[in-house]
């Protein structure tokens, strides 16, 4: 009952988090302002909504690929139909906890497939780990193609008025000499209680987590199939691509906009998912203050920033339960097909 009282705060903490972005956005929007907004929602182009979620189903299809390619080296080959939908289970549960998609998708691999989540979760960190260097060489792109516009906004919005507020300098210097000394006395005590918790159930189970997380490590060394591994990596992001840009053009107003500023939306929309579970509220707002250096008006990308939020967090909720309802099938079915009664062996020859 705890358990459950505490995860329902957690969702109710983060949904808050979203709704509070909303009224940050919303509060300083005239009653024709958020009727345009209104007006450019319902009146969008859903054609290109639904191809984005096309594309987002086969972004998800490489990821499920690419996981397959790292579970190999650990002698495992799970049937794609079930690693696809631990992959959107797992992005079902994020939309609930931040982090708890990957223990789950690793939870349905054991219970469908009998893969140790100990093993399986070193291979979804190392996927993540790839995802990130990925996702850094994207914004470092994109801030070198878009650096005036970008730097402009940066110093106007964030820098100047942080600075003004928080003096920043003098305090990020300060939290950094408080960060390395945490971290430090976290060593230290790590050091001299090592021989005590040596025989704890939690120092057990912390070491079997890390020697699943060492498998997975190992797992990207013994890669069997490393060009389709950084293809599907190259792919995936791509797919991202790709699912945010022709949302541009559900709207008029947006459908003349470039490669890059969908790129731009991308890599900042990214961040507000990151930032706020699911990017709910934050993510529409990010997308509206992004396309204000493409000279849209800020209406007009909030409008767009939900409609691309609302096409990707569709497209995981109904793949997500799909999944869930599926898997039971695929495993009973499975299980008739090799149950002894009705195996090829046990067919009657008529002799």
């Amino acid at each position: 009952m705890k358990k459950k009282f505490l995860s329902a705060l957690k969702i109710l903490f983060f949904l808050s988090i979203g709704i509070f972005f909303i009224w940050i956005f919303m509060r300083k929007l005239t009653p024709d302002q958020k009727l345009e907004i209104w007006d450019s929602f319902i009146h969008a182009d859903f054609i290109w909504l639904a191809l984005a979620l096309v594309i987002g189903i086969l972004s998800h299809l490489a990821r499920t690929l690419r996981w397959q390619i790292l579970l190999e080296p650990l002698g495992y080959k799970p049937r794609v139909s079930i690693t696809f939908s631990a992959v959107m289970i797992g992005y079902l549960a994020n939309l609930a906890l931040p982090r708890l998609g990957e223990v789950t998708r690793c939870g349905v691999l054991n219970k469908y497939e009998k893969i140790p989540i100990t093993k399986s979760i070193g291979t979804v960190i190392v996927e993540r780990s790839v995802d990130i260097v990925v996702f850094i060489l994207l914004f470092f792109i994109n801030l070198f193609i878009f650096f005036d516009k970008i730097n402009q906004y940066a110093t106007d919005k964030i820098f100047v008025p942080l600075n003004a507020k928080f003096h920043l300098s003098g305090a990020l210097s300060n939290y950094l000499l408080i960060a390395v000394a945490v971290i430090a006395v976290v060593i230290v005590l790590f050091f001299l209680l090592k021989k005590r918790m040596k025989h704890t159930g939690f120092y057990i189970r912390m070491r079997e987590i890390a020697k699943g997380f060492w498998h997975g490590l190992w797992a990207i060394t013994r890669i069997r199939r490393p060009i389709a591994f950084v293809l599907y990596s190259i792919g995936i992001w791509v797919l991202y691509f790709l699912m945010v840009w022709v949302c541009v053009f559900s709207l008029p107003e947006t459908a003349h906009l470039s490669i890059g500023a969908g790129l731009s939306m991308l890599i900042f929309g990214s961040i507000g998912i990151m930032v706020v579970q699911g990017g709910i509220g934050i993510y529409p707002a990010i997308i509206a203050e992004v396309l204000l250096l493409y000279h849209i008006p800020a209406t007009t990308g909030y409008a767009l920033g939900w409609l691309t939020w609302t096409a990707q967090t569709l497209m995981i909720v109904v793949a997500g339960f799909a999944s869930l309802i599926i898997l039971p099938i695929i495993q009973k079915r499975t299980k008739y097909a090799t149950s002894p009664e009705h195996s090829v062996q046990n067919i009657p020859t008529g002799e």
